[in-house]
């Protein structure tokens, strides 16, 4: 039997691009490009090396977003994954993390699976909560922050990996199906070769919407969400720092500019 990996990717607003709130308090995703989040590109990478160690496995990567998100879609299976989901509606716009996760956990026991792996967190939202929720939702256990995993056993079997924390390191281990997230430490995500680029081009991709998946409208969008922004503010411009000359008192100039700032 074959073993089921899908990787939840995500199509985020590049992060060195002018990062904007929508008029409707959602990031504004139309005047900024777009890429797949660098951080689930280490997802993808694990997925990939476990599938090369397995017998028989197949790499499925999923995202949740507009018709724009299908590049980051491109990005994976140029990498080497085998096919991707892509769950498109408009009445997902504005979904949090709670309604996010619904309609991922849809999507995956719609698709099978034996490992759910994703990134660490996302590089605009930054929560980190998805693959934890996921795996609630789902009813399987979550290894959570891996720098290290394998499987063993195939579909049938485990999961193991390494959890490093500031001062010991975690040996984890939990039994298939099961929901895994993996951190920028994990290993050097691979550049998509040009035959890999080509490959992509026929590789299947497929389209959901929520009524493919038992959803109703009110239970995602910001009618939906369990959180909403309030209210948000530009970044304010910079302003000029301030110039310390050393006349023979700059250590003390310096030392009451950062008192009066109450950085010391």
């Amino acid at each position: 039997m074959s073993l089921r990996i899908v990787v939840c990717v995500k199509y985020v607003p590049d992060a060195t691009g002018d990062r904007k709130f929508a008029d409707d308090l959602t990031v504004d995703r139309e005047d900024v490009d777009g890429l797949l989040s660098e951080l689930d590109e280490y997802a993808v990478e694990q997925a990939l090396q476990i599938a090369e160690e397995a017998d028989d496995a197949e790499v499925t990567v999923l995202t949740v977003g507009p018709e724009d998100a299908r590049d980051a879609l491109r990005k994976a299976l140029s990498m080497g994954a085998d096919k991707a989901v892509h769950v498109d509606d408009e009445s997902i716009h504005g979904s949090d993390v709670m309604a996010t996760s619904l309609v991922l956990a849809k999507a995956i026991e719609k698709t099978g699976y034996d490992l759910v792996i994703a990134g660490m967190a996302s590089t605009d939202g930054t929560m980190g909560v998805l693959p934890a929720i996921l795996a609630e939702r789902l009813g399987v256990p979550q290894v959570t922050l891996l720098s290290e995993v394998k499987v063993e056993g195939g579909p049938n079997g485990t999961v193991t990996g390494r959890r490093d924390g500031d001062t010991a390191s975690e040996q984890l281990e939990a039994s298939l199906p099961a929901v895994v997230s993996v951190t920028d430490q994990s290993g050097e995500a691979r550049y998509p070769s040009f035959k890999g680029i080509m490959a992509a081009k026929k590789k299947p991709v497929e389209e959901l919407e929520l009524d493919d998946l038992d959803i109703d409208e009110d239970e995602v969008g910001l009618a939906g969400s369990w959180t909403a922004v309030d209210s948000a503010d530009e970044r304010p411009a910079r302003t000029a720092g301030t110039i310390v000359k050393d006349e023979g008192e700059g250590g003390k100039q310096l030392a009451e500019y950062l008192a009066s700032q109450k950085f010391i």
